[in-house]
């Protein structure tokens, strides 16, 4: 099959779904009637979108900005937690149950415990967007590198491998399609962490936390408010993309995921 039919193997069935999607959403509106302060339509929100295109391109660059940092600390955090949860069977029973239960709390709770702690602003923002990129990869590559092939492990022993060389060069390679897994689900929850951080403990007026504090309070902005959201998906969308491609990058040579172009 030739790349370009390939690409529209991938690329048709969303495409018609979200016409279907938007075909039904107008339908909807027509048929009842639903005002615009309720449910807008997609034409409302891209007008929107084009009319506040001042204020919310800066604003997604900040809340971007945030959701960046936030979901790199959560990387790096949730790499280095996974890596000492892997060690030890003991290690693992005595700190996974905390580590879920950061999970487990609220955000709307964490919000004024960690102004208290920082202040509002961006430390609570980058906060709470760390907080929710967490876990995923943690999980993810905890799994995976618990879940090394166990003849593969013996083969290491029998050749008098350090802990050291089984970590660097068996455990972690067989742990890296599960970590870019990890990755990639952070990468949607960040832009939704930062935009919470901006929206429950934010300052900054530029930012879309805080365009969403003022559009919400007018009924008349609730095509404002969903194009907020869709700068959201956007984001969301960069961020995944660039973890999708660098997942690609890193198996596309080994791995059958990345081979056979899942």
């Amino acid at each position: 099959m030739s790349p370009s039919a390939r690409h529209g193997r991938l690329w048709l069935p969303p495409l018609l779904a979200g016409a279907a999607l938007l075909a039904l959403w107008c339908a909807a509106i027509a048929v009842f009637r639903i005002p615009k302060y309720l449910l807008p339509s997609p034409t409302d929100i891209l007008q929107a979108l084009w009319r506040e295109r001042a204020a919310l391109f800066p604003a997604a660059l900040r809340t971007g900005g945030s959701a960046l940092a936030g979901f790199s600390a959560a990387v790096v955090g949730g790499a280095v937690v996974a890596l000492t949860l892997a060690s030890s069977r003991r290690v693992k029973a005595a700190l996974l149950p905390w580590v879920l239960m950061l999970q487990m709390v609220p955000v709307v709770v964490l919000v004024p415990i960690f102004v208290i702690w920082w202040g509002a602003g961006l430390p609570s923002i980058l906060a709470i967007a760390f907080v929710i990129s967490f876990f995923p990869v943690v999980a993810n590559t905890t799994l995976g590198l618990v879940s090394t092939d166990r003849g593969l492990l013996e083969l290491f022993t029998v050749l008098q491998a350090r802990k050291a060389q089984e970590i660097l060069f068996l455990r972690l390679p067989y742990a890296l399609p599960y970590f870019l897994s990890g990755v990639k689900i952070a990468a949607t929850l960040a832009p939704i962490g930062a935009i919470s951080g901006e929206f429950l403990a934010g300052t900054t007026p530029d930012s879309l936390g805080y365009l969403l504090l003022i559009y919400r309070s007018d009924p008349g902005k609730m095509p404002e408010v969903f194009a907020i959201a869709l700068v959201t998906c956007v984001l969301g969308f960069i961020f995944v993309g660039a973890v999708q491609w660098l997942s690609w990058l890193l198996l596309r040579h080994w791995h059958e995921s990345a081979r056979s172009g899942e």
